[in-house]
This record gives structure tokens, C-alpha cells and sequence, in this order.
């Protein structure tokens, strides 16, 4: 039974860290954190079965874990999610609770890849981010606002700067578009309008989450 809960453990852990490897997204991966995914489970496993309400070897644990203790920092809270999934999980291994080690870790499993798959919480405001310079006053801009509007559903200027020593203004737009495929068009035409220069457009998928 013992050998059986440790691998269970395992194996759960193992389904919750393809889960890890298959969803994240950002900056902050780390190989280290999977294979931890895998070992804290066995661990916590390990130990509910130590304690097995031993009341005396619970507290010569406690004494152990305020000599030997770790501290990591991490960088994403959802990773805080996954560390409890797996001391949960372990500790329904490690008291013979087979059955909800099984259904928990199929459960947040499938919690996890449905929140990738529908990228649930995401807020898509824009589509692009569009800069130029406009070198006519900001009071003849019409013809640009009238562009801006055939091929987006919203724009909204961010920011505009005028450069030390320089004619003109520099001008930041936040797209939504009516078709991403456009931009090129829209880029195209901007340029042929007298005054706008340096024009760069950055679709906003390209950003990383910070």
C-alpha cells in the first residue's frame, strides 16, 4: 500500500506538470518547477504516511521543518496553483485516499487546459499598436481620423509627443481592427497621405505578458 500511494503520487504529479508544460505562457518557465511538480507530491506522500496520526512524530516533524526550511519566490501566482494542487494531491495519496487523488488531479487537469484553451480572463481591447508622424498641424488630421475609421471598429490615440527641434508630432494609436489581415493595406495607405511619415505598426499578440 505504501509502494502504491508513492507511485500513485507520482504519477499524478507527473499528469499535473505535462499539464504545466502544456499551458504556460510568459517569461517566468522553469525546468526546476516541473520536476518539483512530480517530486512534492511523493514527498507529501511520504510524510502523511511518516505522521499516520502519530501525534509525537508530527511535532519532531514540525521541529525538523523550523530547522530545515526553503524559501522560493514565484514569479507567476498561478504557480502558487500548481504547488498546492500537488501537496493536496500528495496528501490524498500518502492517506490511502486513492480515489480522490485521481478525481482531484483529472479535475484541476481539466480546470487548467480549459483556461488555456478559452484563454479565459484575457481582455482583448486592441488589435494593433500604430505609430507615425504626422508633419501638418494637429487641427488637419481629419483625413487621417477618416482612414483610422474605415478600417477599425475603435482607435484610440495613446499618446502624442513633438520632438525637440523637429516639425510635427509624433502619434500613438491603440487599433481595434475590423480585420487584422488589413493592416498592411492600412499601413500602405497612411503613407500616401501628405504629412504622415514613419509609420510602424506592432500587432498586439507580439507583446509578453509582464
Amino acid at each position: 500500500m505504501i509502494l502504491l500511494g508513492l507511485l500513485l503520487a507520482f504519477l499524478c504529479g507527473q499528469g499535473i506538470a505535462w499539464i504545466y508544460m502544456l499551458t504556460h505562457s510568459g517569461l517566468s518557465y522553469s525546468r526546476s518547477f516541473v520536476n518539483s511538480l512530480i517530486v512534492m507530491p511523493v514527498i507529501v506522500a511520504l510524510v502523511m504516511m511518516v505522521l499516520s496520526n502519530n501525534l509525537v512524530t508530527a511535532f519532531g516533524l514540525m521541529a525538523v521543518f523550523a530547522i530545515v526550511r526553503f524559501r522560493n519566490i514565484l514569479r507567476d501566482t498561478l504557480d502558487t496553483t500548481y504547488v498546492l494542487a500537488v501537496i493536496v494531491i500528495g496528501m490524498a495519496c500518502g492517506t490511502m485516499k486513492f480515489g480522490t487523488a485521481v478525481i482531484g488531479t483529472a479535475t484541476a487537469a481539466l480546470i487548467m487546459y480549459y483556461l488555456y484553451y478559452t484563454s479565459f480572463g484575457s481582455r482583448h481591447r486592441f488589435d494593433v499598436i500604430l505609430n507615425l508622424h504626422w508633419g501638418r498641424p494637429l487641427r488637419q488630421s481629419d483625413e487621417l481620423d477618416t482612414l483610422l475609421g474605415f478600417y477599425t471598429l475603435r482607435s484610440d490615440r495613446a499618446s502624442q509627443r513633438s520632438p525637440d527641434g523637429q516639425e510635427g508630432t509624433d502619434l500613438s494609436y491603440r487599433l481595434l481592427m475590423r480585420d487584422p489581415a488589413t493592416l498592411d493595406s492600412l499601413i500602405a495607405e497612411l503613407r500616401n497621405i501628405q504629412g504622415v511619415s514613419r509609420v510602424t505598426g506592432l500587432m498586439s499578440d507580439s507583446e509578453s505578458e509582464v
